[in-house]
């Protein structure tokens, strides 16, 4: 460990290496479930790319693991570091370099924070889309796992906003890719292969972002069903109406009890029809002009009464708010419940009510119960899965994952594969894609020290 420590403090200065007990418990993890924290030899603090570069010299000449983190909140265990390994933490890089408002773009280090970017874009009236749930989760971390979140039916994810990167190979070697421009046909797009790489490829020192003015009026709506199935049947029609919802989002009902309790909210839903629901609808719409938000607000209401909704509410702006924030929350309502694990299994979103309904019926005969929520407009179903045993949790969820993907689906929709669903991904994925993936880690990391385990054994 002190040769570890000298080799980087020469590489870039002692004052951005922490070993021994100057490293803090927060980076042995992620906020993936069922992931044994992993405490690392050395936290490296870089301050530009040339600190990084000088870094992953270091690290594949000796052969040391390099794992890079940003705000920690990940899902998947892609950020919890090797034994004798590096973490390599982009805190100390969290400049928004640059709001381009001739080209709408934000040029951004790693280490800012959504939260951060929101504050700076809206003092230019713009706005980048991307809202994973969780404000304090850095862009780096985000191009990472390609995050997504609750605005991807309007925006889409990450990989659909970001149009260029700076990145640092294995060898030191920093790379720029795509640029300030929507369009390219320039050999192949090396920033949408190194989006969602979890670390594996290169590590992420800039990226230039869309974004899009930020529209003035929104308004959310709130509507019961008696039947998941019910909602779920709802939502590529809402889709197909035009209405271009913001958010489409569907909780159950045991989710929603659980976030009314933890999180105090009262949407003005009346006993009655609490107790007739087994699921909701929320649609969040916007709009620059306040009488086409009330326009779609009321062809919204409409359809969904005609659809069998019980009753459709829209929510005034500080209820609609603590909804969005609490369903935003729904991970640690589920953890703080005791849930063994989380998936986020994305389907086609007409093939949402059939997946539920097998889920329903696979989750009974193997003992196991799961609740949750999800990102309707997408397909993108998030589901709590509570099952202690180990064994038995593992055959549910590789069944769950094999029925995603035997309806045209994918294991992961925005949390990543990382460690934690590793095993599933190397069993069910087509082995020639998979064999095709490692080769191209080979090609951008000969010597394996990017996250290595991440993805692949």
């Amino acid at each position: 460990m002190a040769d570890l420590a000298a080799l980087l403090e020469e590489a870039v200065g002692a004052e951005q290496v922490l070993v021994g007990e100057k490293i803090a418990e927060d980076y042995s993890h992620d906020e993936a479930l069922g992931s044994a924290p992993v405490v690392p030899a050395a936290v490296v603090l870089p301050r530009n790319v040339d600190d990084v570069a000088a870094v992953l010299r270091v690290a594949s000449e000796h052969n040391l693991a390099v794992t890079a983190r940003g705000s920690g909140t990940g899902l998947s265990g892609a950020a919890r570091p090797r034994e004798g390994g590096i973490v390599v933490s982009f805190e100390r890089m969290n400049k928004v370099l640059e709001i381009d408002t001739a080209n709408q773009v934000a040029v951004v280090q790693p280490g800012v924070t959504l939260a951060e970017l929101d504050e700076v874009t809206a003092r230019h009236g713009l706005v980048y889309p991307v809202y994973p749930g969780e404000y304090s989760a850095s862009l780096g971390g985000n191009v990472g796992t390609n995050a997504g979140g609750m605005r991807a039916v309007k925006y889409g994810v990450t990989r659909h906003q970001v149009l260029g990167v700076e990145a640092v190979l294995a060898s030191g070697d920093v790379i720029r890719t795509g640029g300030r421009f929507v369009k390219g046909s320039t050999g192949y797009d090396l920033t949408q292969l190194i989006i969602g790489s979890e670390g594996t490829l290169a590590l992420v020192t800039e990226a230039t972002l869309r974004l899009y003015p930020r529209p003035a009026h929104r308004a959310t709506v709130l509507a019961p069903f008696t039947t998941l199935e019910a909602v779920m049947a709802a939502v590529p029609l809402v889709v197909a109406s035009g209405v271009g919802p913001l958010i489409l989002e569907y909780i159950d009902t045991l989710t929603m009890s659980g976030m009314e309790r933890q999180f105090g909210l009262d949407l003005g839903v009346p006993a009655e029809v609490k107790e007739s629901a087994l699921a909701y609808l929320v649609v969040a719409l916007e709009n620059a002009h306040e009488h086409r938000v009330e326009e779609d607000v009321e062809a919204v209401a409409t359809q969904l009464a005609d659809l069998g909704a019980i009753d459709v509410y829209v929510l005034p702006p500080g209820a609609a708010t603590e909804l969005i924030e609490a369903r935003e929350k729904a991970f640690f309502l589920a953890k703080a419940s005791g849930a063994d694990d989380i998936v986020d299994v994305v389907v086609p979103r007409a093939a949402i009510a059939e997946f539920m309904t097998r889920v329903a019926a696979l989750a009974q005969e193997h003992g196991t119960f799961t609740a949750g929520c999800g990102h309707a407009g997408d397909g993108n179903v998030h589901l709590s899965v509570f099952q202690k045993d180990a064994e038995v949790r593992s055959t549910f969820m590789r069944g769950l994952f094999q029925l995603g993907m035997s309806l045209g689906g994918a294991i992961s929709g925005e949390h990543g594969i990382g460690l934690t669903k590793k095993k599933y991904f190397l069993e069910l994925e087509d082995p020639v894609k998979v064999e095709l993936m490692r080769r191209i880690k080979q090609a951008f990391d000969p010597a394996n020290v990017l996250n290595p385990g991440t993805l692949f054994d």
